[in-house]
């Protein structure tokens, strides 16, 4: 597959993330503490390629649906924590990456994670392997929106998973903080709900 068509496909899943969460009113899930919809079952990066159809149509039903509608496809699966704190990350959306940043204008990975806890009323340590162990341990293919997710056997690098297969994270200098596919991300370590 060429670099254009996974940037391209990252791209279209990166809209259908936004879409699903602005039809779902993210801001009023948090408020009322009700879960995201699950986009995606399968989220392993090794099973993950593209959108399968019954997936897309579940994100285009998603973006037609209107509150009420949505209200009634509510998943327990997703913690009130866990959603709070997707919707503090998203609005360091653009951001820098700074290796030991923790804000308020740049972020390393752990520093965005404990700071988009922290204003869900969750204190986390500050370091990636710390938070790795924090919560109740959640297989891979249970992920539900705002599940923390660390990467490589040394936890070095950790992210909250958004649904879609995506997750909200900063990455690195050369990518701003934002959605990054679970396809561009190092292999999977834990996945935690808090």
């Amino acid at each position: 597959m060429s670099e254009l068509s996974t940037t391209s496909e990252s791209s279209g899943r990166r809209r259908a993330v936004r879409s699903g969460l602005a039809a779902v009113g993210l801001a009023a899930l948090v408020g009322s503490a009700l879960a995201i919809p699950p986009l995606l079952e399968r989220s392993t990066s090794d099973r993950l390629s593209v959108l399968t159809a019954a997936e897309q149509h579940a994100l285009d039903a998603a973006a037609a649906a209107s509150g009420t509608e949505q209200d009634e496809a509510v998943v327990a699966t997703s913690s009130r924590a866990g959603l709070a704190a997707l919707a503090a990350a998203f609005t360091q959306e653009g951001k820098q990456y700074l290796y030991g940043g923790t804000g308020p204008d740049s972020w390393d990975c752990s520093g965005l994670v404990q700071w988009a806890f922290r204003q869900a009323g969750v204190d986390l340590p500050r370091l990636s392997w710390d938070q790795a162990e924090i919560g109740e341990p959640v297989d891979v293919t249970d992920m539900a929106p705002g599940d923390v997710v660390s990467f490589r056997e040394e936890a070095d690098h950790i992210g909250i998973y958004a649904g879609a297969g995506m997750v909200f994270n900063a990455y690195d200098v050369d990518r701003p903080i934002g959605l990054t596919a679970l396809t561009d991300l190092p292999p999977i370590n834990t996945v935690r709900r808090l």
